[in-house]
């Protein structure tokens, strides 16, 4: 005859033996957005890091459609209020800068800020939030702007997934740019001259 403790144990047993297949199972999620980071350093020690998530094109319209042109209408996520892009998918896109720089000619003191976009097709606004914890643009707010400057987007070859890089590499500026379908929208940083 089978004790209550046996039957127990043997639950346990088999509870333990199923536990790690299903952790497993969950850690092996691919993300639609894979989490990506570019680094580039300036000068001698200003590192400039942008953190962001990766949406793919998938066939679909990108400017003007998925990613409005202005602000985003407001939805039950921000509360009615429109929104800017997050500049990314998922979470708030971030830079950080270990040193003060310049962005478009105009200071940003060190730290880390989430970016936000309001694109058009002539101009774009990039704003650096000193909110870089968000869920995306839902809950932007314009009182929490540390920097807003305006670009001009430049026709690219298509990039199927969405990524940050720099280029124009001149040892104490560089330009970093988002490049998405075939639009590359570049921003400039420089070391303040000292």
């Amino acid at each position: 005859m089978i004790r209550i403790s046996q039957i127990s144990f043997f639950l346990i047993l088999s509870f333990l033996l199923i536990l790690p297949s299903t952790a497993s199972a969950q850690t092996n999620q691919v993300r639609a957005s894979l989490k990506a980071r570019v680094m580039q350093r300036l000068g001698i020690d200003t590192d400039i890091t942008i953190e962001y998530s990766r949406p793919g094109v998938k066939g679909r319209k990108i400017w003007g459609e998925l990613v409005p042109y202005g602000m985003a209408p407001g939805n039950q996520y921000s509360e009615g209020k429109p929104f800017p892009w997050r500049a990314g998918a998922d979470e708030n896109t971030t830079i950080e800068l270990s040193k003060d720089v310049l962005i478009e000619g105009k200071k940003l003191s060190a730290g880390r800020y989430g970016i936000h976009m309001i694109p058009s097709e002539k101009e774009w606004i990039i704003i650096f939030s000193k909110n870089s914890s968000a869920w995306g643009s839902f809950s932007y707010s314009q009182e929490e702007d540390a920097l807003r400057v305006t670009v001009s987007p430049v026709k690219a070859p298509h990039m199927e997934w969405l990524m940050y890089g720099f280029d124009a590499l001149a040892g104490t500026s560089a330009t970093a740019f988002l490049h998405w379908e075939s639009l590359k929208v570049p921003f400039r940083i420089e070391l303040p001259k000292e």
